[in-house]
């Protein structure tokens, strides 16, 4: 079985260390992090995770601006993105779902029910 990488994108230092530390221990997974979209697309090209969490709401380029960037990029465009956001409201939801990404975290979660929560939108097992 081989290790799965998550890229973790969000401008919250807190939010970052705390799923980092999360889907490290708990899901047993490679992880690494970007605190902002111009970053988290470096990342994506150069390490080629097997998902990124991407938060929404960050300063200059936000999570749809980076979601878009990653889906125009032929090097990082099959790469699952599941955004982390506190936008509940249906209506942003619907918008969300429109951009063609894997699934939608809502914050705040649950940090013990992290590595759970991307294993059923990836369909992962979990050992």
């Amino acid at each position: 079985m081989t290790t799965k990488h998550i890229l973790i994108i969000d401008d919250e230092y807190d939010i970052r260390a705390v799923a980092q530390l999360t889907l490290k221990t708990v899901g047993g997974w490679e992880v690494s992090s970007a605190s902002s979209g111009h970053e988290g697309l470096a990342k994506a090209v150069s390490e080629q995770p097997d998902v990124i969490l991407l938060d929404v709401m960050m300063p200059e380029m936000d999570g749809i601006e980076t979601v878009r960037a990653l889906q125009a990029n032929p090097i990082t465009q099959a790469i699952p993105v599941i955004f982390m956001t506190a936008k509940v409201q249906a209506a942003e939801q619907r918008r969300f779902a429109e951009l063609d990404v894997a699934g939608i975290i809502t914050k705040p979660f649950k940090a013990m029910k992290l590595p759970e929560q991307i294993s059923n939108i990836l369909g992962w097992s979990q050992a």
